[in-house]
């Protein structure tokens, strides 16, 4: 898959260290490779919206992920689970089948990039997917409490939170307030062997694949992971192409 090149970003410049965080609109996007799908499912291998079907494994749970952001990207959404008779269904209980732990960027939303709806995900935002107390709490919750059978680390393309911490550590200006937090957090995972645009473009995945690496050491998620009972799995989304693909 081919993307445009970002624009340049000259993370020398102080401006830019305090204000990547916080932008709501970015040009262009890191070049990038051919990358493994999410799953192999088509739009057609969905259960049709509204039929109360949940999948009950690691596998069908990808599948079902895959076949909704096939639907989302090829425009042909289906908008499930939105009924009357579903949201009704929903104030005695919930069943998700799947916990996304994504950024909080506001084009990458999990219910509309996989096609899902009320009672199907769990979503847990916080920028650049960092953890903390709160995150890991609110993820075990699903996991251990509702019986999910899915952890999916969601990152995307053109990430503000880690264009700010690549930025921070290149200035060695501090970001304000509790921003800086956020940075710290992903500063460990910064691709130093690489420069410019291409050094958030990889910070992004190797980032993901810290956070999805932590949580899979969690020890009670380990221990599910091992019965086979839950998959912890690392993604990308990118806005260029809306596809979701794994990392």
């Amino acid at each position: 898959m081919n993307s445009d090149r970002a624009a340049g970003f000259k993370p020398a410049i102080s401006t830019l260290a305090r204000r990547a965080l916080l932008r709501a609109g970015l040009t262009g996007a890191a070049a990038l490779g051919t990358t493994a799908a999410l799953g192999t499912a088509s739009a057609s291998a969905a259960p049709a919206a509204g039929s109360g079907h949940r999948p009950g494994t690691p596998a069908e749970a990808l599948r079902e992920l895959a076949a909704g952001n096939h639907r989302w990207r090829t425009f042909c959404e289906r908008h499930p689970d939105e009924s009357p008779a579903v949201r009704q269904s929903l104030t005695s209980g919930q069943h998700p089948f799947a916990v996304v732990l994504g950024c909080i960027d506001s084009r990458v939303p999990p219910e509309l990039v996989f096609d899902q709806g009320l009672g199907d995900l769990m979503t847990v935002r916080s920028a650049g997917e960092v953890l903390d107390e709160a995150v890991l709490g609110s993820v075990a919750y699903g996991v251990l409490e509702l019986d999910i059978p899915l952890v999916l680390v969601l990152g995307h393309q053109s990430c503000g939170a880690v264009k700010a911490a690549v930025a921070a550590d290149e200035s060695g200006e501090r970001l304000p307030a509790h921003i800086q937090y956020i940075a710290d957090q992903i500063a460990p995972n910064i691709d130093h062997t690489k420069d410019g645009d291409a050094r958030v473009d990889s910070t992004i995945d190797a980032n993901v694949r810290a956070v999805r690496a932590r949580l899979a050491a969690e020890p009670d998620l380990a221990a599910k992971v091992a019965e086979g009972k839950l998959a912890i799995v690392g993604a990308r989304y990118e806005l260029t192409t809306q596809r979701v693909h794994r990392v």
